[in-house]
């Protein structure tokens, strides 16, 4: 850690790696509550009671919401203090994770996964803003990113191991009331290392911009999930993501032309590091959704692996991006963001290529092990590098809402690209003659993994518009 960046941190908060390890921890924590409960999903519906449509919202819930509050809670932070809006999100999460744990009914529990995505789109934008307003030195900020990066890869990793141990070994409520001592440490963590941070600036939340920004990308976000179960021009899908899509034209609208104090202000977009890095980053959830999500169906559904195995499988990858997006953080100061993601998108062409020859007869070193290895390393040298390029550049008054604009970009394109995979992957497979075969499913998987190759190829035309950076 740079001499400056230490100065900074002590000087806003507490020591540089108390503030690091914390906000690492949160995202830790955030990431980890995406995939804990899909190995726990099996007890929970015997012991509550749960449909199969509705056991998809103690997923879908989180996902929801996480997403579609996203930008209000990064411009909240901005307004009222990144301090205090990563304490009060740690609060709710761990208030709604108590309430999933005790719950008696379907509902109760579906109604803390939605609150407990508002907490995480607290804290999210939040531990970005910490990192931004805290280490001004370029390569001090860089490493911090890599580790921030690195600790949600972690949490990833851990959820599906970590849920199937805590089911097995505990309870599945266990899975949620975890979360609350850890919370009520972090809190202590928060309240005693953030205690200097910036308070916020006075000026009054624009609640036009608000209504319709969150509202939008909340509908949106819900009528793409209805997508592969429902068919793309029927009523659940058309009727929520239209109004959507016309809600995020009038937050367009109210931002450019009548808000005062925007909560996305229009000038932010011509900052062409935001902007560009931003619209990667929607490229880039399409691929870590083929990546993590259909390598373990490809794995249980095609080479017959538990959903345990499928988990134990992935983690060399995990444990490859963890590592490499810590070290690709010291690349991102010398060289600048372009080399790190044209060799990052190498790897995901090369990586993607090579899932997609797999077959029902692949064994897993060769046919998995080596491809995802491939594709981890991508990951692990361009997510990091574009979360600082989309989050950079910008005043301290809106780090906030660049934060949360960077984590929603990424969770929209990962819904996005889950519903069109998903679809795409279904649709191949019934192509075949017994389209729930073994070998239907793999053609099915195929051809996702052949997309992913060609968002990967998209990613790197879109980095030659980056700005040229060659730092010593």
């Amino acid at each position: 850690m740079t001499g400056t960046a230490t100065r900074r941190a002590g000087a806003h908060a507490g020591p540089a790696w108390l503030v690091l390890s914390l906000v690492c921890a949160c995202q830790f924590m955030v990431i980890l509550d995406a995939s804990i409960v899909n190995v726990a999903l099996p007890s929970v519906r015997r012991d509550l009671g749960f449909t199969s449509t509705g056991l998809a919202w103690v997923v879908n819930g989180y996902l929801l919401t996480f997403a579609g509050f996203m930008l209000l809670g990064g411009r909240a932070a901005d307004l009222f203090g990144h301090r205090r809006m990563l304490v009060a999100g740690l609060a709710v999460f761990s208030a709604a994770s108590l309430a999933g744990g005790l719950a008696t009914t379907p509902e109760v529990l579906v109604a803390a996964r939605l609150v407990q995505g508002v907490g995480a789109a607290m804290l999210a934008p939040s531990t970005l803003a910490v990192i931004n307003t805290g280490f001004t030195g370029e390569g001090a900020r860089a490493r911090a990113f890599g580790a921030w990066s690195a600790s949600g890869g972690v949490g990833g990793m851990a959820g599906a191991i970590a849920g199937g141990a805590i089911t097995t070994g505990l309870s599945w409520r266990w899975v949620f009331l975890i979360n609350v001592p850890i919370g009520a440490v972090l809190v202590a963590v928060a309240v005693a290392s953030l205690a200097g941070a910036r308070a916020g600036r006075r000026e009054p939340l624009d609640l036009a911009g608000a209504v319709t920004g969150t509202a939008g990308l909340a509908a949106l976000i819900y009528g793409v999930m209805q997508g592969a179960d429902h068919g793309w021009a029927s009523p659940p899908v058309v009727v929520p993501a239209g109004a959507g899509l016309l809600l995020l034209a009038v937050f367009v609208v109210v931002e450019a032309r009548f808000a005062a104090r925007p909560m996305m202000p229009p000038r932010l977009f011509t900052i062409r590091r935001v902007a560009v890095g931003n619209g990667m980053l929607l490229l880039f959830g399409g691929i870590a959704m083929a990546m993590w999500y259909f390598t373990s169906l490809f794995m249980q559904n095609v080479l017959g692996y538990s959903a345990l195995q499928a988990g134990l499988g992935q983690t060399p990858a995990a444990v490859a991006f963890v590592v490499i997006a810590r070290s690709a953080s010291s690349l991102l100061p010398r060289t600048g963001a372009r080399l790190p993601v044209a060799i990052g998108c190498a790897c995901f062409v090369a990586g993607f290529g090579w899932l997609a020859q797999a077959h029902v007869g692949t064994g897993y070193v060769a046919g998995v092990l080596g491809p995802t290895l491939l594709v981890a390393a991508g990951i692990g040298l361009t997510f990091p590098t574009l979360m600082a390029v989309a989050t950079s550049g910008v005043p301290d008054g809106d780090a906030g809402i660049v934060g949360g604009l960077a984590n929603t970009s990424v969770q929209v394109g990962g819904a996005v690209g889950l519903a069109v995979l998903a679809t795409a992957a279904g649709a191949r497979a019934a192509m075949e003659a017994d389209g729930s075969s073994p070998a239907a499913l793999a053609a099915g998987y195929d051809l996702v993994f052949l997309m992913a190759a060609g968002l990967g190829l998209a990613v790197a035309l879109a980095g030659l518009l980056l700005p040229r950076e060659r730092r010593p």
